[in-house]
């Protein structure tokens, strides 16, 4: 895998600190992030922050049979596999690159210089 010269790749957690069925937040290059470890072992990273007023989204409730995350505040709610708001729609969780190096959970982050947890609408997609 070729590495993107505009992602800087910062080590986060392991796999001992990170089980399958749980979640993890940290702190990555000075933002908030949520780190997820699915069912079936897939890990995504997200915005630690949510959206609508930057409440801390490891305060809020993590449901893998629904594969939602529900922020504590507002309760706006966020599909777990992408990100995308389900409550609201038209929202969007930043998702980090995630890879293992080994046993190293390793994350992408970009080197542009904007804050992550700014970037939450669909349409940024584009």
């Amino acid at each position: 895998m070729s590495d993107d010269p505009g992602v800087k790749w910062v080590k986060v957690a392991t796999l001992d600190d990170l089980w399958e069925g749980d979640m993890l937040d940290a702190k990555v290059e000075g933002e908030e992030v949520i780190l997820i470890h699915r069912e079936g072992g897939r890990i995504v990273c997200f915005q630690g922050m949510c959206p609508h007023q930057e409440i801390l989204l490891a305060d809020g409730n993590f449901d893998f049979v629904k594969g939602t995350i529900t922020c504590s505040a507002h309760e706006w709610e966020f599909d777990m596999k992408d990100g995308r708001g389900r409550n609201p729609l038209g929202c969007k969780l930043f998702q980090y690159d995630v890879r293992l190096e080994g046993e190293n959970i390793m994350v992408g982050v970009p080197t542009d210089g904007r804050l992550r947890r700014l970037r939450h609408s669909v349409e940024e997609e584009a």
